[in-house]
């Protein structure tokens, strides 16, 4: 007999023994990367963090912050041998649900300016392009821009 593999992600709260996992992801996807410290005080600050796993692996993670009727996405990634699967989205659209249950009416979050597929993923997801934050990434040789996004969740 073989053990069956959950083929479908599973959500759950992100604890302190995930952060080795998230860091690595984190490196692994993006130049310039959160630190384990940004990590470690997002969970110490009382953030919505959540990670994803799939078949016993962790695969991706949310960090958002949620305050005064509003919410702030500060990292949603998927490992990158798990990218273009759908993935993405789904976390996404789990980070909108819990942003509503926690009575935000609105989302906001930045992404950078060079980021096409996450910049095509939020619109998908009805996020509004509403302004530019210059040279808000550290980027090699400089600073590149932000754009900042929101939702409307009322």
């Amino acid at each position: 007999m073989s053990a069956q593999l959950d083929a479908q992600p599973r959500l759950r709260l992100m604890t302190a023994g995930d952060l080795d996992t998230v860091e690595s992801i984190e490196r692994s996807v993006y130049p310039h990367p959160w630190t384990r410290g940004n990590f470690a005080d997002s969970l110490a600050s009382g953030y919505h963090c959540w990670v994803m796993e799939r078949d016993g692996r962790l695969i991706g993670y949310a960090v958002t912050m949620v305050a005064a009727g509003e919410a702030h996405l500060l990292n949603l990634s998927i490992a990158a041998d798990q990218q273009r699967r759908g993935l993405g989205s789904e976390l996404l659209q789990f980070v909108l649900q819990l942003a509503r249950d926690c009575t935000a009416v609105t989302i906001y979050l930045e992404v950078r300016a060079s980021n096409q597929a996450g910049r095509a993923l939020y619109a998908h997801h009805g996020f509004a392009e509403i302004g530019i934050r210059k040279g808000y990434y550290p980027a090699h040789g400089g600073r590149e821009d932000a754009v900042t996004m929101e939702k409307k969740l009322a």
